[in-house]
């Protein structure tokens, strides 16, 4: 079970607030972080030039073994052909979810691996194809199929539960209200099912239906999860590409693209910044602060209120600051909304993904916005 703590920065200086208000650089929705190294005030600078595709994904550091599992549901998903997926329901989700897989080991994340299709699939589907040099149309075809299925391994293999994972403690149920929300002293999951599904970046009804009649809540419980790669990245990112209109982020190694990331990237109300900024600080487990007299969000009469750490806080688990102040790149309660709602001008990843990028940033990574939103609905989550 994640333990809560206040976020420190990577050399454990004193905590202040950082402004993480994503769509006015005036509000003070903020996450708390510790003291940056001094820097020099953030400003808008002109874009440099893009960064060309590579033609060749890089290959991961290591190759795990991976265990099949045990589960009679694996072996049917494990061989899923693409050829095979419009026969039945059950086959295409079957190869739906092993190409969700096979893209997220190779870092072309899918978001929440749920067996569906969707946009989120299809823009990890096209940028696997750009990377591969192939024709990009996000569609998964015999030749993406091939590709992927380079990596035989089992998508799937088990987990047996352990005492940590079920001592809680679990919430009953998040709060919408955000007054309620800073009640509580952590927000954090709300049984061990949600839990062991972020952990293994699985939708938790997936991940209920590939273990029928499990209680999740029972130590020992040999459960079929997905087969996930490594998580470190295989090299430190020196560049990040925010794309407004493909709502996706793209990490880099130079010239080497080391991860592709779906993500919620601000509103046509609220637009994320324009240009290049840069990373200021890493925040593990972040409070979020809401100051109702300088945000155009929320219920102003609740007055200013600061909601605990937890993978249910407003902005996740994790959060990259950026120079642009007030802005942020960061995580989510709900994974699945990731690229298809609204923000408050902030960067929206899932909290595996946004954790994993975290971990290979540090102070001073270019981070770079292009294209323009394309997301007009009202309903923004906090971020």
């Amino acid at each position: 079970m994640m333990k809560f703590r206040k976020a420190a920065l990577l050399a454990g200086a004193p905590l202040l607030m950082l402004a993480a208000a994503c769509s006015d650089p005036n509000a003070t929705q903020t996450a708390a972080a510790a003291e940056p190294p001094p820097a020099a005030e953030a400003s808008v600078v002109a874009p440099a030039q893009p960064v060309p595709a590579p033609d060749v994904h890089p290959e991961p550091l290591e190759v795990p073994p991976i265990e099949p599992s045990v589960s009679p549901v694996a072996p049917e998903i494990d061989t899923a052909d693409w050829t095979a997926e419009a026969v039945t329901p059950r086959a295409r989700r079957n190869a739906l979810l092993r190409a969700e897989v096979l893209l997220a080991r190779a870092h072309f994340s899918p978001g929440v691996i749920d067996g569906q299709d969707g946009g989120n699939l299809q823009n990890a589907i096209a940028a696997f194809e750009s990377a591969h040099g192939m024709p990009v149309d996000g569609k998964m075809d015999e030749q993406v199929w091939a590709a992927l299925a380079k990596d035989a391994r089992p998508a799937l293999t088990d987990y047996v539960i352990t005492a940590e994972d079920v001592k809680g403690p679990f919430l009953a149920k998040i709060p919408t209200d955000m007054a309620e929300m800073a009640k509580l002293e952590a927000l954090g999951f709300t049984s061990p099912a949600e839990e062991l599904a972020e952990r293994f970046h699985m939708d938790e009804a997936l991940l209920k239906a590939l273990n029928p009649g499990v209680n999740f809540g029972v130590a020992g419980a040999r459960i079929v999860v997905a087969a996930l790669g490594p998580d470190k990245l295989p090299g430190a990112v020196t560049r990040i590409e925010v794309d407004k209109t493909k709502r996706q982020v793209r990490a880099y190694g130079g010239d080497v693209l080391l991860a592709v990331y779906p993500a919620t990237v601000g509103s046509s109300e609220r637009p994320a910044p324009q240009g290049e900024w840069a990373v200021r600080t890493v925040a593990p487990n972040p409070t979020y602060t809401y100051d109702p007299s300088r945000l155009t969000f929320g219920k102003a009469s609740n007055g200013k209120l600061t909601i605990k750490a937890g993978p249910n806080n407003p902005v996740g688990s994790t959060w990259i600051d950026l120079t642009a102040d007030t802005y942020g790149i960061h995580g989510t309660p709900d994974p699945r909304l990731v690229g298809k709602t609204a923000s408050h001008g902030c960067v929206r990843l899932t909290n595996w993904d946004v954790r994993q990028l975290s971990q290979a940033v540090k102070k001073g990574t270019v981070v770079a916005f292009v294209g323009v939103e394309q997301d007009k609905a009202p309903k923004a989550a906090a971020g």
